[in-house]
């Protein structure tokens, strides 16, 4: 059965406090760690690189640091696939973050080189942090060998998915924790028909427990089919 995706408006913003890490422990508190510590320590300044596969986290963790950075009131330089144009390394930034690194074209792993090497061995000032994420791990990067192998030599994470079981739990907790029961039956309706990864089933509770208190009926899969057609 085809899965569906949906577009429900505004989700909450990335935060590190909200990701349930699973296996990824480690990962998790070391970003955690690199977030809260003083920006003129050597250990703030080793580059981080995070892999896995689609749907382990990678992009939400690295627009939960660069938010938690800002809120910090140091700036941060973010570079995606997406990015046609991206701009000259900025000296105020204190921190660059690279995602989705595997698809990076020419242009931008030209950027991404010159904002590495202006970040971790800069002219005058302060090093800066690099963050950064692929699908593979660095050696398997179809990249520049320049860029390559610096995305390579520092702190390095796999993050893996969450188990179904895992899935199922995160999501009853935080029915519970907003006062919902939320049903086997329920939650067997939205894994098999809709997107799977956390965010997306998260977003997806946040829309259903609003739609529920609008309509003033417990969560159920007449009220998800009411609010498909809807909404």
């Amino acid at each position: 059965m085809k899965q569906m995706a949906l577009d429900l408006g505004l989700a909450p913003g990335p935060n590190l406090n909200r990701f349930f890490a699973g296996s990824n422990q480690a990962a998790l508190a070391h970003l955690h760690a690199q977030v809260n510590e003083a920006w003129d320590t050597p250990r703030s300044t080793v580059p981080t690189y995070l892999w896995g596969e689609m749907g382990c986290g990678k992009t939400y963790l690295l627009r939960a640091v660069a938010e938690a950075l800002r809120e910090q009131g140091a700036p941060v330089g973010w570079l995606d696939a997406s990015t046609r144009f991206p701009s000259a390394f900025n000296e105020r930034w204190s921190a660059v973050v690279l995602d989705e690194v595997h698809l990076y074209n020419p242009v931008q792993q030209a950027a991404a080189f010159n904002w590495f090497v202006n970040a971790t061995s800069p002219a005058t000032g302060a090093r800066r942090w690099v963050l950064a994420a692929g699908d593979v791990p660095p050696s398997d990067l179809k990249l520049r060998d320049d860029l390559r192998t610096r995305l390579g030599w520092g702190e390095i994470y796999q993050l893996h998915l969450l188990s179904e079981a895992q899935r199922r739990g995160v999501l009853k907790d935080e029915a519970k924790r907003r006062g919902l029961v939320l049903t086997d039956d329920v939650m067997d309706y939205m894994l098999k028909r809709f997107s799977r990864d956390l965010g997306s089933l998260m977003q997806l509770l946040d829309h259903l427990d609003n739609f529920a208190l609008r309509n003033k009926r417990g969560l159920t899969i007449p009220l998800l089919k009411d609010m498909l057609e809807t909404e």
